[in-house]
């Protein structure tokens, strides 16, 4: 699954602010200095979707706040649905 995520760095712990349309916000405990946010981004994610972290990739956006990710190692319909619980 394809999803789009808009990063806060340097927040003071990881956490989902919420979703506009179809875009995830995110706060992440990380800065933003030698790929940290980016690492801790997909640690997050992976956690959240209950992945490996290896099945969690940065497609697009890598060095920018607006990302392109992609996640794997669960079923569409079951990360869709994850997706949908977010307000």
């Amino acid at each position: 699954m394809i999803i789009r995520v808009r990063v806060i760095p340097n927040a003071t712990e990881n956490d989902i602010v919420g979703r506009i349309g179809s875009t995830i916000r995110l706060k992440v405990a990380a800065p933003a200095i030698d790929g940290n946010a980016n690492m801790e981004l997909c640690s997050f994610l992976a956690e959240f979707f209950e992945v490996k972290s290896k099945m969690v990739k940065i497609v697009r956006g890598e060095k920018g706040r607006e990302k392109t990710v992609e996640i794997e190692g669960r079923r569409e319909e079951e990360l869709k649905r994850m997706m949908e619980a977010i307000p």
